[in-house]
């Protein structure tokens, strides 16, 4: 699944095209690499979200094949610092 799909269905980020701005400003990286809106995620992949005065990381545990619910979107990944 392409990072900019993840992070809307796993509602990391609320909006596909902010996820797209967010990945073009060099602002997410997977496996501590800037990451474009089109890299392809596995399993076990690290994400980081940088804000302006904060960042998320977060583990990759499943890679839906749709759309999930609110439940489940946070079954998908799991927060570590």
């Amino acid at each position: 699944m392409r990072l900019d799909k993840f992070l809307k269905v796993s509602r990391l980020i609320k909006r596909r095209t902010i996820a797209n701005k967010v990945s073009d400003q060099g602002r997410v990286y997977v496996n501590d690499v800037i990451a474009k809106p089109s890299k392809q995620l596995k399993e076990g992949d690290v994400i980081t979200i940088v804000q302006s005065d904060t960042q998320i990381k977060v583990r990759i545990i499943k890679i839906p094949l749709n759309n999930v619910s609110v439940q489940e979107a946070s079954g998908l990944y799991e927060v570590i610092n």
